[in-house]
């Protein structure tokens, strides 16, 4: 019975862990600045992750920001509301702490439906994942 209820746990705390590294923020400000569109830890296992954009989602510009490990981010693909798409080969190598430099988007500010980012996790001394966290610019032009 022990043994049940240990394996439950770890699958509830797996799911949760799964669950709040990928889940979409709401933005729902639509002040000028910049503005957290959202977050996730990498791994070095994974070399692609995709980031859901929710709520006031217009931007005119991105910035990849990473903490704790060293990244090269080498491509992200923007995906617009309107159904097109933005490739942007980046292969920029960000350290911890940094950030990218800023990405405009084709056509100004622009509703974005997700961010897909190709990248690779640096090795580090102590195996440590990186965090990346994505900023986007809004300058409420019309």
């Amino acid at each position: 019975m022990k043994k049940i209820v240990f394996i439950l746990l770890l699958a509830i705390v797996g799911v949760n862990n799964l669950a709040q590294a990928q889940s979409p923020r709401a933005i729902i400000s639509d002040k000028k600045g910049w503005h957290k569109i959202g977050e996730t830890t990498v791994d070095f296992t994974r070399d692609r992750d995709e980031i859901s954009v929710i709520g006031a989602d217009r931007f005119a510009a991105l910035i990849f920001a990473v903490d704790d490990a060293p990244v090269d981010l080498m491509d992200i693909e923007v995906f617009y509301e309107s159904g097109d798409n933005q490739k942007v080969n980046i292969n920029y190598h960000i350290k911890a702490p940094g950030q990218s430099k800023e990405i405009s988007l084709n056509g100004g500010e622009r509703s974005i439906k997700k961010i897909v980012f190709v990248y690779k996790t640096m090795p580090n001394p102590k195996d440590v994942k990186a965090h990346v966290v994505i900023w986007g610019l809004k300058t409420n032009a019309k």
